[in-house]
């Protein structure tokens, strides 16, 4: 039952209601104006923007063999040619033009990686073919490149100015229906846990994104680019208004180094971190449970050399705080190598600073282990996965044509074992490798199953 006072607001509004329906007549449009101001409207920001995002076609040939067709016999009593067969999938997505001049087109990893043919559809209806400049799985961003003609590039804002509850607006192209915009506001700041990717630190907004929508724009109401639109938390397929954006701090500086390297350039201080728990936080003295566990030390590492231990609990970087062991993952993934930088920790209960240096992740190619290897380069298993209690060597890249992604392999895979010997490092796979001649027996993970490959 409505208090007196409750009553009287609610026959105010029934009136104004009642008043409304008699002075607008039967038909007529609604107003423009309201007291001489007009109503708020996105069209004029949209209007700018819109011409800045692009619709992605792709299309993947993927060759595809019957086991049968491995065996010699089989192939010669049935007279069957070596010739594997081609099956083309397709796929959509979205981008943002970021550079008009050079024709730069920022997107997601997971929209073009492995695609033969990159078509881009701009808003006036153009088609044009585009090359890929860089790609970085890591972060799952991607530049492209199309011919630079009349194109309108979006103006990127900082991400670090981003506060919850900020009205934010997505463009793309969902289902692949063409361009559409949703609105929302940001949910939430520095989302992470998501698998498969080593630095996160997502915007968190309930506008509508859905598949198609990855790659396309997240902007203020400024019109300016916020974030990169790259997934969504739905148990339906659909969206249930939980959708994330790589923040465009962190798209500025990956698309830097796509563009001048044609990848990113990201060294390590060598320390393995992990989460403090509210146990482990208490027993080392930490105050509200932020910061990050030193649990390893690489042997010849910057962290070493900079006198960092085991049982640490890093606080900052460069004066700026840690949460979580993935903050220190990201703010070692976005500086360059050669960078020197303080590094503020715990020990027994003493705040301590350090001088470290990012340093050069060490790479090995496969050409020089093995001929079977050629194409391959590895490198040492992030920290972020030997966090996770996983040892092994990642496999970074591999070319397209080469022995190993003929077999199935793909960068990404973890190889844990070579001819039935351990490889916790690259030490070990070079060790391991010395002498081999014959066939070469990979033992590898990925997304948590284990696969065992046979290189002839």
């Amino acid at each position: 039952m409505l208090t007196q006072p409750g009553a009287s607001v609610l026959k105010s509004i029934l009136v104004l209601a009642v008043a409304c329906c008699f002075s607008i007549p039967a038909g007529a449009a609604l107003p423009t104006e309201v007291d001489g101001r007009p109503l708020p409207s996105l069209a004029p920001v949209l209007e700018e923007v819109t011409p800045s995002v692009v619709n992605i076609y792709t299309q993947t040939r993927v060759r595809v063999r019957s086991p049968l067709l491995s065996d010699p016999f089989f192939r010669r009593f049935f007279n069957v040619p070596d010739v594997p067969r081609e099956r083309v999938s397709q796929s959509l997505g979205s981008g943002v033009i970021v550079d008009a001049e050079a024709g730069h087109i920022l997107t997601n990893n997971h929209v073009i990686q492995g695609a033969d043919d990159i078509a881009v559809t701009l808003q006036d209806g153009r088609s044009l073919q585009a090359e890929v400049v860089g790609l970085d799985p890591d972060t799952d961003l991607a530049v492209i490149r199309v011919p630079a003609e009349n194109l309108r590039a979006l103006p990127l804002a900082d991400s670090a100015d981003l506060r919850v509850g900020d009205f934010v607006v997505a463009v793309g192209n969902p289902f692949g229906l063409g361009q559409t915009v949703t609105s929302g506001i940001v949910s939430a700041l520095g989302r992470a846990g998501f698998r498969g990717l080593e630095f996160q630190n997502f915007i968190q907004t309930d506008a509508s994104i859905n598949p198609g929508n990855s790659g396309g724009a997240l902007i203020n109401l400024r019109g300016e680019l916020v974030g990169i639109n790259s997934a969504i938390f739905t148990p339906s397929g659909g969206n249930v208004g939980i959708g994330f954006a790589i923040p465009s701090s962190m798209a500025l500086y990956v698309m830097d180094q796509l563009i001048r390297f044609g990848e990113v350039r990201r060294g390590t201080l060598g320390i393995i971190v992990q989460n403090l728990t509210p146990d482990l936080a208490g027993a080392f003295g930490v105050a509200g449970g932020r910061g990050a566990l030193v649990s390893e030390i690489l042997p010849g590492s910057a962290g070493e050399k900079g006198g960092l231990r085991p049982g640490d609990v890093l606080l900052g970087l460069d004066g700026e705080r840690l949460r979580n062991a993935q903050d220190f993952l990201n703010a070692e993934g976005l500086l360059p190598v050669g960078r020197a930088l303080q590094v503020d920790y715990l020990r027994d209960g003493k705040e301590r600073t350090a001088k470290l240096e990012i340093a050069a992740a060490q790479q090995l190619s496969g050409a020089e282990l093995n001929p079977r290897l050629a194409g391959a380069e590895f490198t040492e298993l992030p920290a972020s996965a030997r966090a996770g209690g996983v040892s092994g060597v990642l496999l970074e890249s591999l070319e397209r044509d080469s022995v190993l992604a003929y077999e199935g392999l793909r960068p990404g895979d973890v190889i844990t074992a070579v001819n039935r010997k351990r490889t916790d490092n690259l030490d070990d796979l070079r060790r391991v490798m010395e002498g081999t001649r014959g066939p070469v027996l990979l033992q590898l993970r990925r997304d948590g199953e284990v696969y065992v490959a046979r290189i002839d």
